[in-house]
Order: C-alpha cells, then structure tokens, then sequence
C-alpha cells in the first residue's frame, strides 16, 4: 500500500507541465500553513519549533496573534493528498531518517545528489512556487535526524515567513483590488503629489494638502481603517532611523488626525516597537510596527489617555526619483475584532506606492518595445 502511494505522489510532484497562468488559484485561507508533518513529529521538538518558528505571536497588537494559523497534515490517503494540493501555504516536515510517509515523500522529491547533499549540509529547506496550484508557496524542510532538523527549522523560519508573506501580499492584492478600484482618485493623488497608491472602494479621502494626503475606511462607527503617506522634499535619506520614524509620525498625527473631542493620535510607548529593515514597492526603508493611541486635554488641561488605539505599521524610505523621504503609515481600530488581517491589508496598500518617476519610467519602456 505505501509503494503504490508514494508512486502516487511522486507522479503528482513530477507532473505540471502545463502553463502555470492555466491553472485555477491555490484555496484556503492567506492566514493559515498546512504543516505537512506525522502526529509525533508534531507532538514534539520538531512541532514545537515549527509552531515558535512558523506560527509565532505577533508582539505589537493589542493581543498577541499568532503571525501565520497551523494546521497539520498527514498523508494518509489519495484524497487528503489531493486536497491537500490545492492550498495556499504549505511545509513537508520530516528527518530523512524517519519510515514515515511523509519522510518517504520528501525523499522521493529530491535527488540522490540532493540528499546528500542536505545531509553534509546538516539539513535542508527548498522552495517551490506554484508547484500544482497557481499562488501556491510550498516548501520542504528536511534533516538527517530530528535535532538536526529542529535547528534547520529555527534557523529558516524568519525567511520562510518573509516569504509567505510576501506571496500573501501578491494574492491580496488581486483580491483586494479586482472590483471597484478607484482609479480617478489614484490618478488624481498622481497628478497633484506625484505618487499614488491602490485605493479600494470604500476609502474616502479625509486630509489632502500640501505634503500629507490621508485616507480612511469607515466599516462602522467604532470601526475603522487609515492610511496617511506624508512626503519631505529634497529629503535625507540619513534621516530614517526608528527615533526619527516615531518622531515625524507623532508630529503628523499630532497636526492631522484629531479626534471631534479635540484628542490626537500618538505612538504608544508602553509597548516595545519592532523597527526592521523593508523594501516597499522596492525602495530601501525601514518598516515599523506597534500600537498607537488616542490621547487629549482633561478638564484641567493635563494630557491624559482617551481609551482609544490600536495597532499600526509604518513604512519609511527614500524615493530616489524624486528625492523624497516618504512615510506611509496604516492604523487600525477594530475593538471587536482580530487585527492581523486589517493590519495586513493596509500593508498591500502600502506595496502597491509608485512614483511620477515610475510611471514615466514603465512609459519609457513601453515605448521601447513598441520601437
């Protein structure tokens, strides 16, 4: 049976010829990894790196979520491993050693040569795009024996998750913007500011002026999502710094985005901020996350919170082509909701900035080619 199996799967993997763009999209949800594994495998070491690993919370909400959902796996039968093969984000686990079939899988995935070279290396993880689906991220991740592959696990994972990421980012970007785009207003932010981003059909435009535009989505009255991009002509880029990033931030919220009650938004401190290296729409920038809330003047004139906030990230950059130091900033208030998906949605938004330079760059090209 498990001979019969495995020449199953491996006709599966080695199959798919066919054009990619022909194939219907991966399913499942952007926010969940199917972790391919056997029930031991997950009950111990190796699951338990998975899940730190792949599944591990994200700090800067108001509550701690998990960045990616796990579920696991096993291949049991043609039918799971033919549903299997539909979704979205996908990992096989297992050491080489094991008699398992899903570490009989992933050696019959790879070459000789491959695995031993997987092997000398102490472990292995290979990516594979698209592999059945179209928009499909599935990778392998493998060792000689079980610690060998908790350290390989370990040490991969922050690229694994960059990676699924950033597919998420390519998928809901279609999804997001497939219907009632609102390109008049796109153009408009072009032609009078000189960049734009992708605005779905319900944002509004609440602030425009000189060097600050800002849009926000209103799904109720006490649910809400914003994005503000602010621009600093002749900009330094030596300025961006997560010190500096905080400070203009605050100083923009502080003058632009003001409460009916006279409050203003700043950056919550009480909670440690993550600043890491970024590259939105392909600039060199700095991408920081944290919580942000709303404070105002007591009946005595003292500063006091106003009991409201969330989480919110913040992309900072230099745009050589205009020689502009750019902020694009997200927030999210969603009391009765999980944050991660909102948050996630306003960072395609952000990826999707252009400049003028840009398009008269991709005009350039066209008319190249049509030459």
């Amino acid at each position: 049976m498990r001979n019969t199996l495995l020449a199953f799967l491996l006709l599966v993997m080695t199959t798919g010829c066919d054009n990619v763009m022909q194939r219907p999209r991966a399913g499942g949800l952007d926010g969940q990894i199917v972790v391919v594994t056997d029930s031991l495998s997950w009950a111990g070491p190796v699951g338990a790196a998975i899940q730190e690993s792949l599944g591990g919370y994200i700090m800067t909400l108001p509550a701690p979520e998990r960045s990616f959902e796990l579920v696991r796996m096993g291949i049991e039968d043609r039918g799971r491993f033919n549903d299997l093969k539909t979704l979205k984000n996908v990992v096989f686990v297992a050491p080489l050693s094991d008699s398992t079939s899903e570490a009989a899988f992933i050696r019959s995935a790879f070459s000789d040569d491959a695995l031993r070279a997987i092997s000398e290396g102490g472990g292995g993880v290979v990516g594979r795009d698209d592999p059945w689906r179209r928009l499909q991220k599935v990778y392998f991740v493998t060792a000689d024996t079980p610690d060998d592959l908790v350290s390989t696990i370990r040490t991969s994972g922050p690229e694994m998750v960059d990676a699924f990421n950033e597919i998420s980012r390519v998928r809901m970007t279609l999804d997001m913007f497939e219907r009632g785009r609102q390109r008049n207003l796109e153009e408009s932010l072009m032609a009078n500011h000189g960049f734009a981003v992708n605005i779905q059909h319900d944002y509004v435009v609440a602030v425009d002026t000189t060097d600050f535009v800002w849009l926000r989505r209103t799904l109720s009255s006490d649910t809400w999502r914003s994005l503000f991009v602010h621009y600093i002509e002749n900009g330094n880029p030596a300025l961006l710094s997560e010190d500096w990033i905080v400070a203009q931030r605050d100083s923009i919220a502080r003058r632009y985005i003001t409460s009916n009650t006279g409050g203003w938004v700043v950056t919550d401190t009480r909670r440690p901020l993550e600043t890491r290296s970024a590259e939105p729409a392909g600039r060199f920038g700095f991408e920081t996350r944290g919580l942000w809330q709303m404070v105002g003047p007591d009946e005595n004139g003292n500063v006091v919170q106003y009991g409201m906030g969330g989480p919110f990230v913040t992309y900072a950059f230099y745009d050589e082509g205009s020689r502009r130091v750019y902020l694009i900033d997200g927030m999210v208030f969603a009391p009765d909701f999980d944050k991660r998906e909102f948050l996630r949605q306003l960072e395609v938004i952000a990826y999707t900035f252009r400049s003028a330079a840009d398009e008269s760059s991709n005009d350039e090209s066209l008319a190249a080619g049509i030459r």
